[in-house]
């Protein structure tokens, strides 16, 4: 190792320390800060507003310029193909939401025209989603239940025993009118009860969703970890597979309300399997080998298939015809979905009273939306070429909740399954989704009526199969556990308390276990003991790498954390283990070997006369005399770090050891200087703070020149 001699010194601490020392960064007062943003926000004009509505509706810069040519087919071809696969899941997902299949299809056309408008990606598909309506479902039975009703699906009676809008042969005879349903204005059964919690639930979602952006809280979802998503997606998936389960079997058991609702579902439905209707169990097994069929060819043939396979489609028109024809509801009591009407129910405003009782449960609602779409949005952007707006597709997410809560909608989200088949189709832009919108609006104008002998274990067929991708996250599990013990870890908690604690509280223990292994793993940092790389300028941890040269009476200390009063202890330990010195273990031994050394030459009396015995009497025979710290890895310190800091200076020089700082980001710098650690008009900052490690060795090693050719610091 190189030194400098001391004729040199003086010009290297002032080439390296110099720009620290004018590192001064220049604020403006804060009242100015915030009188000039108030200024400039108030401030009115026609371009601004312009730049407000553009903002708002990027439809507008892009539709006028559509490439009609180059885009109309794939745009095309792609809506026709999502609207076909959103039909019958949109009036299966009804079943998770707890509600009748009309308002699946009102909230798949809404959103998909809210967010054309709206919206900044190309590509996203957002409408009916199953984890928003699994979560919306179980808050609506939650109420539903609370409210005095019969959980009971073939249950209509109010909780006084009212008569309630009731969907039987009776009443259907082929096209049933709008019209029946306002008698929802006039008693409110079961199902109106069911969508009015819905709607409060949604439009409340909405709310904190645009709030959210308008507050620019989009970085609320950095906290929704990778893993913690999948993890809480796969937990997800289990109790909707859970909760579908008795459909297949055709077994007519409420839904429970509490926590653990996969383990006693399933005891339920083991209690009640003598009671299996074995028309919906042969009808379940062929509907689910043919889907998963359709899905393997699907998948094996994807690169000479130019479309998706419509087998959803073709499993519901099946299904519906041999229902019909063979009657099974009547023969076999088979449960269906039933009249479905046509046209579209006069808006309302969702209840208050119904609000209230929901605001907490918005809440997640609204984070697990905003994180999905917003994490999809960028994912295809990625891939395609183009940005998003983050904050604009939160407040486009939460209007595709709000407007569509008006017209009898729930709560929506873009959709994984259904965004990736837009993109393999050739979609191009937005238009797709209108056009998905216009395969939504034929059904509920003309075709919904011909749903109603549609079985309901279809539907949850439909339901189970799509849970595939989410469900083969299992298998990822071995690969995950190689890559990083601490995602594996986190991914098995959150999946473990969604499917058997609650939906809701799965989300909550995924967050927080997330964010406490974070700070766990700044409770067990790397620290280092760095040498040099071949007489050059860089220093690498000597047990990483091999043949470094250690630094004659110097040690470097690296800690790879940020240093708060979390860590201090840590800090401290692995400082002094590091170096292998203790300044309080060696001003004792100091002291003890002084003592013993006077009781030999002098009597008790001199020694009572001297008395505080010098511990400087004892010949320092320590291996090194500096300890610089490299702070390259620290990216911030609080009040507990900087006094950290000043304790380790100091107690270390009581025994003769220079402790010099390297490397300090500006953050870590500004930090130090507020609480004098440089002593008055940061005075000592030459002596103590270098910008580089190497210059930092070069000043602890002090003379001679003679072996520092070459090693010209940085």
């Amino acid at each position: 190792m190189g030194s400098l001699s001391p004729d040199n010194m003086e010009d290297t601490k002032s080439s390296v320390i110099g720009p620290l020392e004018r590192r001064v960064r220049q604020r403006k007062a804060p009242l100015e800060v915030i009188k000039s943003k108030v200024g400039r926000s108030l401030t009115c004009s026609v371009p601004r507003l312009k730049g407000a509505l553009t903002g708002l509706f990027p439809v507008v810069l892009w539709l006028p310029k559509y490439k009609l040519k180059e885009y109309v087919w794939g745009d095309l071809m792609s809506g026709l193909i999502v609207g076909i696969i959103l039909v019958p899941q949109a009036i299966a997902y009804c079943l998770l939401a707890g509600l009748e299949p009309i308002y699946g299809l009102y909230t798949s056309f809404f959103a998909n025209i809210i967010y054309f408008l709206m919206g900044t990606s190309r590509h996203v598909s957002v409408g009916i989603f199953s984890l928003m309506s699994l979560m919306v479902g179980q808050v609506v039975d939650r109420e539903v239940y609370l409210a005095g009703f019969d959980l009971n699906e073939d249950a209509k009676q109010g909780p006084a025993g009212g008569n309630a809008l009731n969907f039987t042969e009776d009443s259907y005879s082929g096209v049933m009118n709008v019209s029946t349903l306002r008698v929802l204005d006039m008693e409110c059964g079961k199902e109106c009860y069911a969508i009015g919690i819905a709607t409060a639930l949604t439009l409340l979602a909405g709310v904190y969703q645009v709030l959210m952006a308008v507050l620019r809280l989009g970085f609320v979802s950095v906290y929704l970890s990778g893993p913690m998503l999948d993890g809480f997606a796969t937990g997800a998936s289990c109790t909707i597979l859970t909760v579908q389960a008795k459909y297949l079997l055709g077994l007519k058991i409420p839904r429970y309300q509490g926590y653990g609702t996969v383990v006693v579902t399933w005891i339920n439905i083991f209690k009640n399997i003598h009671k299996t209707n074995f028309c919906d169990m042969i009808t379940s097994a062929i509907c689910i080998s043919i889907l998963v069929a359709g899905k393997e060819i699907q998948e094996r043939f994807k690169g000479r298939l130019k479309i998706p396979l419509p087998t959803e489609l073709v499993v519901v028109a099946g299904a519906t015809v041999a229902s019909h024809f063979a009657d099974f509801h009547g023969t076999y009591s088979s449960s269906i979905s039933g009249a479905i009407p046509t046209g579209f129910i006069q808006p309302k405003v969702p209840s208050v009273d119904m609000m209230s009782r929901v605001v907490f449960d918005a809440i997640p609602l609204a984070v697990i939306s905003f994180a999905f779409t917003v994490s999809l949005s960028e994912m295809f952007a990625k891939k395609h070429g183009y940005t998003v707006r983050p904050n604009q597709e939160m407040i486009a997410i939460g209007c595709c909740n709000i407007i569509p809560s008006f017209f009898y909608s729930f709560t929506t989200s873009a959709a994984l399954a259904k965004t990736m088949v837009k993109d393999s189709t050739g979609c191009q832009t937005q238009v797709s989704s209108v056009v998905s919108a216009f395969v939504v609006l034929l059904v509920l104008l003309f075709f919904a009526p011909f749903f109603y002998a549609l079985q309901k274990c279809v539907l949850a067929c439909i339901i189970i199969v799509s849970l595939r991708g989410a469900l083969r996250k299992f298998r990822d599990l071995p690969n995950m556990w190689r890559v990083s013990k601490m995602d594996a870890i986190v991914w098995i908690v959150t999946m473990a308390s969604t499917a058997l604690i609650s939906v809701e509280l799965g989300l909550l223990v995924g967050v927080v276990f997330s964010l406490m292994c974070v700070v766990a793993q700044t409770q067990h940092p790397q620290v280092s003991l760095l040498g040099q790389v071949n007489n050059s300028c860089h220093y690498e941890d000597t047990e990483e790498y091999q043949n470094l040269q250690t630094i004659p009476k110097v040690k470097i200390f690296r800690f790879q954390s940020p240093l708060y009063y979390a860590n201090k202890q840590i800090f401290l330990k692995s400082l002094y283990k590091t170096v292998g010195l203790e300044p309080f273990l060696e001003v004792t031994r100091r002291r003890k070997a002084a003592k013993k050394d006077l009781s030999a030459k002098q009597s008790k009396k001199a020694d009572q006369a001297n008395g505080e015995v010098s511990i400087e009497l004892i010949h320092n025979d320590l291996e090194f005399h500096t300890i610089i710290i490299d702070c390259s890895y620290m990216p911030f310190i609080d009040s507990t770090g900087m006094t950290t800091f000043k304790n380790v200076v100091k107690e270390y020089k009581e025994i003769g050891v220079t402790v010099l700082l390297a490397c300090c980001n500006t953050s870590v710098i500004d930090s130090l200087k507020r609480v004098a650690f440089f002593g008055p008009a940061d005075k000592d900052m030459p002596s103590l703070l270098f910008h580089t490690v190497h210059s930092a060795v070069f000043f602890a090693s002090g003379v001679p020149t003679a072996e520092a050719a070459g090693n010209t610091p940085v």
